[in-house]
Protein backbone atom coordinates (compact mmCIF):
# COMPACT_ATOMS: atom_id res chain seq x y z
CA UNK A 1 0.00 0.00 0.00
CA UNK A 2 1.47 3.48 -1.18
CA UNK A 3 0.57 5.34 2.67
CA UNK A 4 2.75 2.84 4.64
CA UNK A 5 6.62 1.95 3.73
CA UNK A 6 7.78 -1.84 3.43
CA UNK A 7 8.72 -2.84 7.12
CA UNK A 8 12.39 -3.35 5.68
CA UNK A 9 14.13 -0.78 5.24
CA UNK A 10 16.80 -0.72 2.47
CA UNK A 11 18.00 2.71 3.06
CA UNK A 12 21.91 3.65 4.28
CA UNK A 13 21.97 4.43 8.52
CA UNK A 14 21.34 7.27 10.21
CA UNK A 15 24.07 9.87 10.03
CA UNK A 16 25.55 11.06 12.81
CA UNK A 17 23.78 14.91 12.28
CA UNK A 18 20.74 12.94 11.63
CA UNK A 19 21.36 11.20 15.17
CA UNK A 20 21.66 14.51 16.46
CA UNK A 21 19.18 16.42 14.83
CA UNK A 22 16.16 13.33 15.44
CA UNK A 23 17.58 11.88 19.27
CA UNK A 24 14.10 13.08 20.74
CA UNK A 25 12.68 10.36 18.40
CA UNK A 26 15.52 8.00 18.07
CA UNK A 27 14.75 7.29 22.39
CA UNK A 28 11.07 6.86 21.31
CA UNK A 29 10.00 3.42 21.47
CA UNK A 30 7.72 3.55 18.64
CA UNK A 31 10.21 5.28 15.97
CA UNK A 32 14.00 4.25 17.08
CA UNK A 33 16.08 4.21 14.25
CA UNK A 34 14.41 2.18 11.65
CA UNK A 35 11.36 4.52 12.04
CA UNK A 36 13.29 7.24 11.90
CA UNK A 37 14.73 5.90 8.45
CA UNK A 38 11.38 5.16 7.19
CA UNK A 39 10.10 8.99 7.52
CA UNK A 40 13.87 10.06 5.56
CA UNK A 41 12.48 7.34 3.13
CA UNK A 42 9.02 8.51 3.19
CA UNK A 43 6.91 11.07 0.90
CA UNK A 44 4.37 13.57 1.68
CA UNK A 45 2.33 16.29 -0.69
CA UNK A 46 0.61 18.76 1.25
CA UNK A 47 -2.05 20.83 -1.16
CA UNK A 48 -2.06 23.95 0.17
CA UNK A 49 0.77 26.11 1.66
CA UNK A 50 -1.77 28.43 3.75
CA UNK A 51 -3.06 27.86 6.93
CA UNK A 52 -3.27 24.16 7.85
CA UNK A 53 -0.14 23.80 5.04
CA UNK A 54 2.03 26.22 7.50
CA UNK A 55 1.74 24.00 10.75
CA UNK A 56 2.10 20.70 8.81
CA UNK A 57 4.81 21.62 6.54
CA UNK A 58 6.91 22.60 9.07
CA UNK A 59 6.45 19.52 11.53
CA UNK A 60 7.05 16.91 8.59
CA UNK A 61 10.09 18.69 7.79
CA UNK A 62 11.25 19.34 11.26
CA UNK A 63 10.15 15.43 11.60
CA UNK A 64 12.64 14.52 8.64
CA UNK A 65 10.27 13.27 6.09
CA UNK A 66 12.60 12.92 3.36
CA UNK A 67 10.51 13.75 0.15
CA UNK A 68 7.88 17.12 0.52
CA UNK A 69 5.66 18.02 -2.20
CA UNK A 70 4.23 21.55 -2.08
CA UNK A 71 0.71 21.95 -4.17
CA UNK A 72 -0.27 25.84 -4.29
CA UNK A 73 -0.90 28.94 -6.89
CA UNK A 74 -1.56 32.07 -4.84
CA UNK A 75 0.84 34.46 -3.33
CA UNK A 76 1.53 35.89 -0.05
CA UNK A 77 -0.78 38.67 1.36
CA UNK A 78 -0.68 40.57 4.47
CA UNK A 79 -4.12 38.77 5.28
CA UNK A 80 -2.21 35.68 5.46
CA UNK A 81 0.36 36.64 8.28
CA UNK A 82 -2.23 36.27 11.00
CA UNK A 83 -2.24 32.23 10.70
CA UNK A 84 -0.12 31.04 7.58
CA UNK A 85 3.12 31.21 10.12
CA UNK A 86 5.80 29.55 7.37
CA UNK A 87 5.73 33.12 5.36
CA UNK A 88 7.27 36.51 6.93
CA UNK A 89 6.45 39.60 6.45
CA UNK A 90 9.15 40.44 3.94
CA UNK A 91 7.34 37.27 1.61
CA UNK A 92 4.67 39.34 1.01
CA UNK A 93 3.83 39.44 -2.90
CA UNK A 94 5.96 35.94 -3.24
CA UNK A 95 4.33 32.85 -4.79
CA UNK A 96 3.41 30.66 -1.56
CA UNK A 97 5.24 27.76 -2.65
CA UNK A 98 8.76 29.73 -2.75
CA UNK A 99 7.89 31.30 0.58
CA UNK A 100 7.42 28.08 1.75
CA UNK A 101 10.75 26.04 0.05
CA UNK A 102 12.75 28.80 1.71
CA UNK A 103 11.42 28.56 5.10
CA UNK A 104 11.91 24.62 4.91
CA UNK A 105 15.32 24.61 3.38
CA UNK A 106 16.17 26.99 6.77
CA UNK A 107 14.59 24.62 9.56
CA UNK A 108 16.25 21.49 7.89
CA UNK A 109 18.29 21.43 4.40
CA UNK A 110 18.05 17.84 4.02
CA UNK A 111 14.54 17.54 3.18
CA UNK A 112 13.95 17.36 -0.46
CA UNK A 113 11.01 19.47 -1.81
CA UNK A 114 8.63 18.98 -4.63
CA UNK A 115 7.27 22.43 -5.98
CA UNK A 116 4.37 22.87 -8.17
CA UNK A 117 3.38 26.19 -8.23
CA UNK A 118 -0.35 25.61 -9.76
CA UNK A 119 -3.76 24.73 -8.91
CA UNK A 120 -4.49 21.72 -8.24
CA UNK A 121 -7.63 20.28 -10.09
CA UNK A 122 -9.10 17.66 -11.90
CA UNK A 123 -6.83 18.39 -15.08
CA UNK A 124 -3.54 17.95 -13.22
CA UNK A 125 -4.89 15.71 -9.86
CA UNK A 126 -3.88 12.62 -11.20
CA UNK A 127 -0.23 13.19 -12.38
CA UNK A 128 0.48 15.42 -9.30
CA UNK A 129 -0.60 12.56 -6.81
CA UNK A 130 0.94 9.55 -8.17
CA UNK A 131 3.71 7.90 -6.63
CA UNK A 132 3.49 9.94 -2.96
CA UNK A 133 2.99 7.52 -0.09
CA UNK A 134 0.21 10.20 1.84
CA UNK A 135 -1.77 13.10 0.91
CA UNK A 136 -2.48 16.03 3.28
CA UNK A 137 -5.44 18.43 2.39
CA UNK A 138 -4.53 21.91 3.42
CA UNK A 139 -7.16 23.74 0.95
CA UNK A 140 -10.69 25.41 1.35
CA UNK A 141 -13.15 24.53 -1.00
CA UNK A 142 -15.29 21.65 -1.46
CA UNK A 143 -13.99 21.29 -4.54
CA UNK A 144 -10.77 20.61 -4.91
CA UNK A 145 -11.44 18.27 -1.62
CA UNK A 146 -13.57 15.90 -3.90
CA UNK A 147 -11.08 15.75 -6.44
CA UNK A 148 -8.14 14.90 -4.38
CA UNK A 149 -10.25 11.98 -2.82
CA UNK A 150 -11.36 10.71 -6.15
CA UNK A 151 -7.81 10.97 -7.79
CA UNK A 152 -6.56 9.32 -4.05
CA UNK A 153 -9.08 6.13 -4.40
CA UNK A 154 -8.04 5.87 -8.26
CA UNK A 155 -4.45 5.82 -7.44
CA UNK A 156 -4.96 4.31 -3.94
CA UNK A 157 -3.37 6.66 -1.67
CA UNK A 158 -4.39 7.55 1.89
CA UNK A 159 -5.05 11.55 2.90
CA UNK A 160 -5.18 13.35 5.59
CA UNK A 161 -8.47 15.80 5.73
CA UNK A 162 -8.70 19.35 7.87
CA UNK A 163 -10.90 21.74 7.56
CA UNK A 164 -11.57 25.11 9.52
CA UNK A 165 -14.48 27.77 10.28
CA UNK A 166 -14.27 30.28 12.76
CA UNK A 167 -13.32 28.23 16.27
CA UNK A 168 -14.25 24.75 14.78
CA UNK A 169 -11.94 22.56 13.27
CA UNK A 170 -12.70 19.00 11.60
CA UNK A 171 -10.02 16.26 11.07
CA UNK A 172 -10.04 12.97 9.45
CA UNK A 173 -8.07 10.07 7.55
CA UNK A 174 -9.73 9.11 4.01
CA UNK A 175 -8.81 5.97 1.68
CA UNK A 176 -6.56 4.28 4.37
CA UNK A 177 -6.06 0.47 4.21
CA UNK A 178 -9.66 -0.46 2.75
CA UNK A 179 -11.04 2.62 5.02
CA UNK A 180 -14.23 4.69 4.41
CA UNK A 181 -13.71 7.80 1.60
CA UNK A 182 -14.73 11.67 1.75
CA UNK A 183 -17.58 10.39 -0.22
CA UNK A 184 -19.09 8.33 2.44
CA UNK A 185 -18.76 11.00 5.13
CA UNK A 186 -20.15 14.22 2.58
CA UNK A 187 -22.01 12.53 -0.24
CA UNK A 188 -22.53 16.07 -1.42
CA UNK A 189 -21.07 19.57 -1.03
CA UNK A 190 -23.47 22.17 0.47
CA UNK A 191 -24.20 24.97 -1.80
CA UNK A 192 -21.26 27.76 -1.60
CA UNK A 193 -23.36 30.40 -0.07
CA UNK A 194 -23.57 28.22 3.12
CA UNK A 195 -20.02 27.26 2.90
CA UNK A 196 -18.07 30.44 3.15
CA UNK A 197 -14.38 29.91 3.65
CA UNK A 198 -11.94 31.65 5.84
CA UNK A 199 -11.42 35.16 3.85
CA UNK A 200 -15.65 35.38 4.18
CA UNK A 201 -16.38 33.63 7.64
CA UNK A 202 -13.14 34.19 9.65
CA UNK A 203 -11.16 32.26 11.42
CA UNK A 204 -9.18 32.36 14.73
CA UNK A 205 -5.56 32.35 13.60
CA UNK A 206 -4.33 29.86 16.42
CA UNK A 207 -7.17 26.86 14.97
CA UNK A 208 -5.08 26.16 11.52
CA UNK A 209 -2.03 25.50 13.63
CA UNK A 210 -4.18 23.17 16.26
CA UNK A 211 -6.15 21.38 13.33
CA UNK A 212 -2.73 21.37 11.12
CA UNK A 213 -0.75 19.54 13.64
CA UNK A 214 -3.23 17.11 14.49
CA UNK A 215 -2.87 16.61 10.41
CA UNK A 216 0.94 16.29 10.68
CA UNK A 217 0.75 13.61 13.44
CA UNK A 218 -1.62 11.39 11.37
CA UNK A 219 0.70 11.53 8.47
CA UNK A 220 3.51 10.81 10.58
CA UNK A 221 1.82 7.95 12.18
CA UNK A 222 0.60 6.36 8.53
CA UNK A 223 4.32 7.04 7.69
CA UNK A 224 5.75 5.02 10.74
CA UNK A 225 2.88 2.71 10.51
CA UNK A 226 2.15 3.45 14.16
CA UNK A 227 -0.89 3.82 16.60
CA UNK A 228 -4.07 4.04 15.45
CA UNK A 229 -5.45 6.73 12.84
CA UNK A 230 -8.19 8.63 12.31
CA UNK A 231 -9.56 6.30 9.24
CA UNK A 232 -13.63 6.13 9.81
CA UNK A 233 -13.42 8.81 12.16
CA UNK A 234 -14.05 12.71 12.75
CA UNK A 235 -12.32 14.49 15.37
CA UNK A 236 -13.72 17.84 15.71
CA UNK A 237 -12.29 20.14 17.74
CA UNK A 238 -13.81 23.39 19.16
CA UNK A 239 -11.65 26.41 20.52
CA UNK A 240 -14.10 28.24 22.23
CA UNK A 241 -14.80 25.79 24.52
CA UNK A 242 -12.05 23.65 24.40
CA UNK A 243 -14.16 20.18 24.16
CA UNK A 244 -12.76 17.53 21.11
CA UNK A 245 -14.97 14.87 20.15
CA UNK A 246 -15.07 12.21 18.05
CA UNK A 247 -17.75 10.76 15.67
CA UNK A 248 -17.98 7.52 13.92
CA UNK A 249 -18.27 6.77 10.03
CA UNK A 250 -18.53 3.73 7.79
CA UNK A 251 -18.27 3.48 3.72
CA UNK A 252 -21.33 3.70 2.08
CA UNK A 253 -22.31 0.19 0.93
CA UNK A 254 -24.09 1.64 -1.99
CA UNK A 255 -21.30 4.13 -3.24
CA UNK A 256 -20.12 3.44 -6.69
CA UNK A 257 -16.51 3.54 -6.20
CA UNK A 258 -14.00 5.69 -8.04
CA UNK A 259 -11.88 3.42 -10.61
CA UNK A 260 -9.09 4.20 -13.11
CA UNK A 261 -10.55 6.26 -15.62
CA UNK A 262 -9.44 9.39 -18.06
CA UNK A 263 -9.25 12.61 -17.07
CA UNK A 264 -12.66 13.65 -19.34
CA UNK A 265 -14.34 10.14 -17.29
CA UNK A 266 -12.71 11.96 -13.77
CA UNK A 267 -13.70 15.88 -14.36
CA UNK A 268 -16.82 14.40 -15.55
CA UNK A 269 -17.59 12.65 -12.31
CA UNK A 270 -16.01 15.74 -10.15
CA UNK A 271 -18.10 18.17 -11.61
CA UNK A 272 -21.68 16.22 -11.42
CA UNK A 273 -21.12 15.65 -8.19
CA UNK A 274 -19.94 19.33 -6.89
CA UNK A 275 -23.62 20.92 -6.46
CA UNK A 276 -22.98 24.83 -8.00
CA UNK A 277 -25.61 27.44 -7.61
CA UNK A 278 -28.06 26.65 -11.15
CA UNK A 279 -30.09 29.45 -11.87
CA UNK A 280 -32.44 29.94 -14.83
CA UNK A 281 -31.14 34.19 -15.18
CA UNK A 282 -27.28 34.73 -14.16
CA UNK A 283 -26.97 38.76 -12.80
CA UNK A 284 -25.06 41.16 -15.08
CA UNK A 285 -21.64 41.46 -13.44
CA UNK A 286 -20.49 45.65 -13.36
CA UNK A 287 -16.49 45.90 -12.58
CA UNK A 288 -15.86 49.03 -9.81
CA UNK A 289 -14.75 50.97 -12.97
CA UNK A 290 -17.93 50.37 -15.09
CA UNK A 291 -19.91 51.31 -11.90
CA UNK A 292 -18.20 54.50 -11.38
CA UNK A 293 -18.33 55.54 -14.76
CA UNK A 294 -22.12 55.24 -14.91
CA UNK A 295 -22.60 57.48 -11.62
CA UNK A 296 -20.75 59.92 -13.07
CA UNK A 297 -23.53 59.98 -15.84
CA UNK A 298 -26.22 60.31 -13.40
CA UNK A 299 -26.95 56.84 -12.42
CA UNK A 300 -28.26 56.16 -9.05
CA UNK A 301 -28.41 52.84 -8.33
CA UNK A 302 -29.17 51.36 -4.97
CA UNK A 303 -26.24 49.67 -3.27
CA UNK A 304 -26.54 46.52 -1.19
CA UNK A 305 -23.97 44.87 0.57
CA UNK A 306 -24.47 42.00 1.63
CA UNK A 307 -21.39 41.20 4.38
CA UNK A 308 -21.59 40.65 7.67
CA UNK A 309 -21.53 43.29 10.63
CA UNK A 310 -17.92 43.21 11.43
CA UNK A 311 -16.98 43.21 7.90
CA UNK A 312 -18.87 46.49 7.21
CA UNK A 313 -16.92 47.88 10.46
CA UNK A 314 -13.67 46.97 8.41
CA UNK A 315 -15.00 49.12 5.11
CA UNK A 316 -18.08 49.98 3.22
CA UNK A 317 -18.29 51.40 -0.06
CA UNK A 318 -19.35 54.96 -0.38
CA UNK A 319 -23.26 55.84 -1.18
CA UNK A 320 -24.38 52.14 0.34
CA UNK A 321 -27.63 52.31 1.01
CA UNK A 322 -28.25 48.90 3.07
CA UNK A 323 -26.69 46.21 4.82
CA UNK A 324 -27.94 42.70 5.12
CA UNK A 325 -26.24 38.99 5.28
CA UNK A 326 -26.66 37.61 2.68
CA UNK A 327 -28.57 34.40 4.49
CA UNK A 328 -31.26 37.04 5.51
CA UNK A 329 -32.16 38.87 2.33
CA UNK A 330 -34.84 36.35 2.07
CA UNK A 331 -36.58 37.43 5.02
CA UNK A 332 -35.81 40.97 4.58
CA UNK A 333 -36.33 41.30 0.82
CA UNK A 334 -38.98 43.59 1.60
CA UNK A 335 -36.41 46.26 1.74
CA UNK A 336 -35.00 46.28 -1.02
CA UNK A 337 -36.13 48.52 -4.22
CA UNK A 338 -37.42 46.50 -6.90
CA UNK A 339 -38.33 49.53 -9.15
CA UNK A 340 -34.87 50.70 -9.57
CA UNK A 341 -31.29 49.57 -10.54
CA UNK A 342 -29.57 47.21 -7.56
CA UNK A 343 -25.95 46.54 -7.12
CA UNK A 344 -25.28 43.95 -5.02
CA UNK A 345 -21.31 43.70 -3.73
CA UNK A 346 -19.53 41.48 -0.98
CA UNK A 347 -16.27 40.93 -0.30
CA UNK A 348 -14.83 39.52 -3.35
CA UNK A 349 -18.23 38.92 -5.39
CA UNK A 350 -19.19 35.48 -4.69
CA UNK A 351 -21.73 36.14 -1.88
CA UNK A 352 -23.22 39.01 -4.04
CA UNK A 353 -23.52 37.39 -6.94
CA UNK A 354 -25.83 34.46 -5.03
CA UNK A 355 -27.81 36.97 -4.00
CA UNK A 356 -28.22 38.79 -7.02
CA UNK A 357 -29.39 35.72 -8.68
CA UNK A 358 -31.88 35.06 -5.85
CA UNK A 359 -33.59 38.46 -6.60
CA UNK A 360 -33.60 37.54 -10.45
CA UNK A 361 -35.62 34.59 -9.54
CA UNK A 362 -38.08 36.56 -6.71
CA UNK A 363 -39.39 38.61 -9.19
CA UNK A 364 -37.13 41.68 -10.05
CA UNK A 365 -35.89 42.74 -13.37
CA UNK A 366 -33.05 41.08 -14.60
CA UNK A 367 -32.52 44.11 -16.37
CA UNK A 368 -31.82 46.08 -13.22
CA UNK A 369 -29.70 43.61 -11.17
CA UNK A 370 -26.19 43.52 -10.93
CA UNK A 371 -23.36 41.95 -9.45
CA UNK A 372 -20.27 44.10 -8.54
CA UNK A 373 -17.54 41.64 -9.47
CA UNK A 374 -15.15 41.24 -7.55
CA UNK A 375 -16.69 42.97 -4.93
CA UNK A 376 -14.36 45.04 -2.32
CA UNK A 377 -11.16 43.95 -3.48
CA UNK A 378 -11.70 44.56 -6.86
CA UNK A 379 -12.59 48.69 -5.63
CA UNK A 380 -9.47 48.84 -3.63
CA UNK A 381 -7.85 47.63 -6.86
CA UNK A 382 -9.53 50.08 -9.87
CA UNK A 383 -10.74 52.94 -7.47
CA UNK A 384 -9.37 53.34 -4.32
CA UNK A 385 -6.11 51.60 -3.09
CA UNK A 386 -6.54 53.22 0.55
CA UNK A 387 -9.11 50.59 1.72
CA UNK A 388 -8.32 47.42 3.27
CA UNK A 389 -8.50 44.42 1.51
CA UNK A 390 -9.31 42.14 4.27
Amino acid sequence: MKGSLSRKVMSRELSQAERARYARHLILPQVGEEGQKRLRDGSILVIGAGGLGSPVLLYLAAAGIGRIGIVDDDNVDITNLQRQVIHATASIGQPKVASAVARIKQLNPEVEIVEYNLRLDVSNALEIIDGWNVVVDGTDNFATRYTINDACEILDVPWVFGSIHRFEGQISVFNYQGGPNYRDLFPTAPPPELAPNCAEAGVLGVLPGMVGTIQATEALKIILGVGEALSGKLMILDAITMNMRTLSFEADPNRQPVKKMSKESIEAVCKSQIPKVVTPNNSMQITPNEFVNKKTNGWEPFLLDVRRQNEESIVSLPNTNLRIEHTSVPKRSSEIPNNRDVVVYCRVGGRSEVVANWLIQSGWDHSRVWNLAGGVHLWADQIDSSIPKY
